[in-house]
């Protein structure tokens, strides 16, 4: 399988278009999503145990793997956060960040025969209805990751997305603009930390500027995101929370990873601003 190539030159044009590409049924279903699923409501069951709550659980299905979540979260918050944690550990989890198909897209996407997984820089995020301390903010992977400017987000739903799930939202074509200055603090948001807490120097000119998409994607599907496309995520509605995984892939022949030694950003320890002074707006 290593010199197959996965895409068609049109999906590639369009990836280097657009900054952006959906992959239908990129991943098998029976084989890597249900294994991960199935993995998430053991973990809730076992917590609903450990703190002997009264919640029942459905049976499980691929539909219903986060069943008894919301109402451990409606018990304390706190509990999502072992959850969040637990889940990156699940091995189904790790071969789905490992697998072979991601490699041949990044390599065939970027030219490279060097490409790397960004350390730290995969889970499995959980966008809680009606949360915003956690919701990302319009930014570009860049700044909060590092590594290489010839990073791809592979972002792939455990769930069916709907509208009102609040799915991501793109900003087509808008990788041209290269890296775009941050602020680092948000006065708005005082208590978002980190990468959280980044803002785009002209964020709204910008986001006027490109065409926006919010795709409605299903489990097995694949959003490849370059680095450089503003996203945002979206405003979850619903009395469900919007699973999904992040897999984030760089290139190590790309000068300025090779530059700085592929360091990662805030999940790593790194501040951002030392490395790139440049792109500070404060």
């Amino acid at each position: 399988m290593e010199d197959v190539k996965l895409l068609s030159e049109d999906q590639v044009r369009q990836f280097k278009r657009d900054g952006l590409l959906i992959v239908r049924n990129f991943y098998d279903i029976e084989k890597d999503i249900f294994p991960i699923q199935r993995a998430i409501y053991n973990l809730i069951s076992i917590l609903i145990r450990k703190y002997n709550l009264d919640i029942k659980q459905k049976p499980f299905t691929a539909a219903t793997f986060d069943s008894g979540y919301q109402e451990l979260i409606a018990h304390d918050r706190k509990i999502g956060g072992e959850v969040y944690d637990a889940v990156k550990q699940i091995p189904a989890f790790f071969r789905v960040c490992a697998h072979q198909k991601n490699d041949l897209v990044m390599k065939q996407l970027r030219e490279t025969d060097m490409p790397g997984i960004a350390a730290g820089g995969y889970g499995i995020r959980i966008n809680n209805p009606n949360e915003e301390r956690f919701r990302a903010e319009w930014h570009q992977e860049y700044p909060s990751q590092l590594r290489s400017l010839d990073g791809i987000v592979l972002w792939s739903p455990l769930v069916e997305v709907t509208k009102e799930l609040g799915p991501v939202q793109f900003c087509i074509g808008s990788h041209v603009e290269g890296p775009v200055p941050v602020y680092t603090k948000d006065p708005e948001n005082p208590d978002k930390k980190g990468a959280y807490g980044l803002i785009l120097k002209g964020k709204d000119e910008l986001i006027r500027k490109y065409p926006a998409s919010s795709p409605l994607t299903s489990p097995g599907d694949v959003v490849l995101v370059d680095f450089l496309t503003l996203h945002a995520s979206g405003h979850n509605v619903s009395n469900r929370s919007l699973w999904s995984m992040q897999l984030r892939y760089f290139n190590f022949r790309e000068p300025g990873g090779i530059r700085y030694s592929w360091c990662g950003s805030y999940a790593a320890g790194v501040d951002f601003t030392k490395i790139h002074p440049e792109l500070v707006a404060d």
